[in-house]
């Protein structure tokens, strides 16, 4: 089989298979990108009242989180992860449910409430959504068949002009 073949059948084919990947990390690129600024994907972070060093403790979090019904914390086993921002005065505490829960670090009291998408959107980007070995058996292969792809069109973009180049320069030994 020609070379020439061969690179378009790669082309064709390995588009194919790349598709429905490819579209969720592009979809799901195109939302973190944006998470900012769009407080659907990610809350935007409120202000606490002072910028300084946090004076509650991480119990004291937690108990101020534990408050807000939604985010359905009775312990620690029920929190993902908690953010602490000085500067901002706040620090997010992330429940394994999604919900994220703002709370001041002078005062306790609790600033914002909201459902946060991006982590989940984050899940889909790498396919951990789906399985954690999901980015080893189709992400990974997902990859490799783009870096091929971006090659083989290489090939395909310039092959027409070295084959009028080589036309060109036997014409003129002619």
């Amino acid at each position: 089989m020609k070379f020439t073949i061969l690179n378009r059948k790669i082309h064709y084919w390995g588009s194919i298979i790349i598709t429905i990947p490819l579209l969720i990390v592009i979809g799901s690129g195109i939302l973190l990108l944006l998470k900012k600024d769009s407080g659907w994907i990610q809350p935007p972070s409120a202000k606490g009242l002072s910028n300084s060093v946090p004076e509650l403790s991480f119990q004291e979090l937690v108990t101020a989180a534990k408050s807000v019904e939604e985010a359905q914390i009775s312990s620690w086993d029920d929190i993902k992860r908690i953010d602490i921002q000085p500067g901002k005065g706040m620090a997010k505490v992330m429940s394994n449910n999604n919900y994220e829960v703002q709370v001041d670090t002078q005062t306790g009291q609790v600033l914002q409430v909201a459902y946060r998408r991006s982590d989940t959107i984050e899940a889909l980007h790498d396919g951990t959504f789906f399985h954690d070995s999901i980015k080893y058996l189709v992400s990974l292969p997902t990859g490799i068949i783009l870096f091929v792809l971006l090659i083989s069109g290489v090939i395909l973009f310039i092959q027409p002009y070295l084959v009028k180049a080589k036309r060109k320069k036997r014409t003129l030994t002619t």
